[in-house]
């Protein structure tokens, strides 16, 4: 898989942004001449585009970064959704693509970021509540700086999320695994009212020693974890969907939509309504 080693002495150039929902399931992705990047985060369904002769299927979850000069077009119809936005870097071109898999974080002192074109986004929620940001600083304010700079962020974000996500965990072999079986166990109930106790019993430990261990492992608490998961996933129902703020609170496992509400407005410093006319002004684009 071919990687993108963007370097940032300067921010990326902000083109435009937008989110598409297919109109059916006949749609298929228009065929152009492509001249800037687009990178594509799929939010449902799946996505069947190409670059030149190289054939992407990009699924609910994945991201994709199209390069320019090419030309783009989708080779099977798609009933799909996603947010995208298109950009030009400043930088040589002659050195951008590497034809392989980087799989090591860069030295902290690097400038640049490495991206695959194509993988799965550890963090969607978080991206998607960055790309609101992205289209409300261009519908709002217009400032090329503020969306040059924001839009640069985002793609940091993502090289954080893929190489950077696990630099506090230190631990390896039964440890380890038993940390990501955790989160991954999170992940999959995070919908749901789970309680620590109910984790510790599912890996068949006691909850003090889950406690403690998940504390030392990842530096936060597994109780404040757990919430932060369910607020991340908040934060993206609330931006990109119309469902009532009760509604998103039963769909996160709250069974009361005022402790909900306090919940979120602790982690975020913003009640659920504030936060939701912050970035409330989706971009959509049919064609």
């Amino acid at each position: 898989m071919d990687t993108l080693n963007f370097h940032l002495e300067k921010p990326l150039q902000f083109n435009w942004t937008g989110k598409f929902i297919a109109p059916d399931e006949n749609w298929t992705h228009m065929s152009r001449a492509l001249s800037d990047f687009e990178l594509i985060l799929m939010t449902k369904g799946d996505l069947y585009i190409a670059e030149n002769d190289t054939e992407f299927v990009v699924h609910e979850g994945e991201y994709v970064i199209i390069c320019p000069p090419c030309h783009q077009h989708g080779f099977r119809p798609s009933q799909c959704t996603f947010y995208w936005t298109h950009f030009s870097y400043p930088g040589n071109h002659s050195d951008l693509r590497i034809h392989e898999t980087v799989s090591t974080p860069l030295s902290a002192e690097e400038t640049r970021i490495l991206l695959p074109v194509h993988a799965k986004v550890p963090r969607m929620d978080r991206m998607i509540v960055l790309l609101k940001q992205l289209q409300d600083c261009n519908r709002n304010y217009r400032n090329v700086n503020q969306n040059n700079y924001t839009l640069t962020g985002i793609l940091c974000e993502l090289y954080s999320q893929l190489f950077l996500s696990g630099g506090r965990i230190t631990m390896k072999g039964e440890k380890h695994q038993l940390y990501t079986d955790i989160v991954d166990y999170i992940s999959w109930r995070v919908r749901e009212p789970v309680k620590v106790r109910e984790v510790a019993a599912y890996f068949g430990y006691n909850e003090k020693y889950i406690t403690t261990f998940f504390k030392r492992s990842a530096g936060i608490s597994l109780k404040a974890y757990i919430l932060e998961r369910k607020m991340e996933l908040a934060k993206s129902m609330l931006t990109d969907t119309n469902l009532p703020i009760s509604q998103i609170g039963y769909d996160i496992g709250f069974s009361d939509n005022h402790n909900f509400s306090n919940a979120f407005k602790k982690i975020t410093g913003q009640s659920p309504s504030e936060y939701r006319n912050t970035y409330a002004e989706r971009m959509l684009f049919h064609q």
